[in-house]
């Protein structure tokens, strides 16, 4: 049994900490943590899954960027406890904030990521849409939230204002 709720300021560092255990200290290193620096995170979206005794089992964030002027959905990091993998938990994460995000009116989502994992959701890879580097361009992946919401969409993801 799992509690899903929204990460709140008192999550943070046990969100922090979940985070550090499954990406290593350096992932704030990456360039899509520049896309994030200043810019509060879209907090409706970002969860938190807890088990029946309140430990961390799960997290994920979104933080609102720009591609060719259009807001767009930067999911990311997701993270599921070592112990808890293979539950489908990360699953359940994407699949609600998703369903979320659709029914907030947001009309695409971008990540950085496997494309066999994140395929299964209906991310695919975006051509002309470029991250900052060092972004291997394979693994930009969107998902349109709305019929057509990619169509023409092209350009340098840049920080929401």
């Amino acid at each position: 049994m799992y509690r899903l709720e929204e990460e709140t300021e008192a999550d943070w560092w046990e969100v922090e900490a979940l985070y550090d255990l499954c990406f290593a200290p350096g992932r704030t290193a990456l360039s899509s943590y520049r896309l994030r620096d200043g810019v509060p995170k879209v907090a409706e979206l970002c969860l938190v899954l807890r088990d029946e005794g309140g430990v961390l089992a799960a997290v994920i964030r979104y933080w609102p960027v720009r591609v060719a002027g259009k807001p767009v959905l930067l999911l990311g990091p997701i993270a599921v406890h070592p112990t808890r993998q293979g539950e489908g938990l990360g699953g359940l994460l994407m699949l609600e904030s998703l369903a979320e995000a659709r029914r907030l009116g947001w009309e695409r989502v971008l990540l950085v990521g496997d494309a066999p994992y994140y395929g299964r959701f209906g991310f695919a890879k975006l051509d002309g849409v470029v991250m900052p580097p060092p972004t291997n361009p394979d693994r930009v992946l969107g998902l349109a939230l709305q019929p057509g919401a990619w169509d023409g969409v092209r350009g340098e993801v840049v920080r929401a204002a």
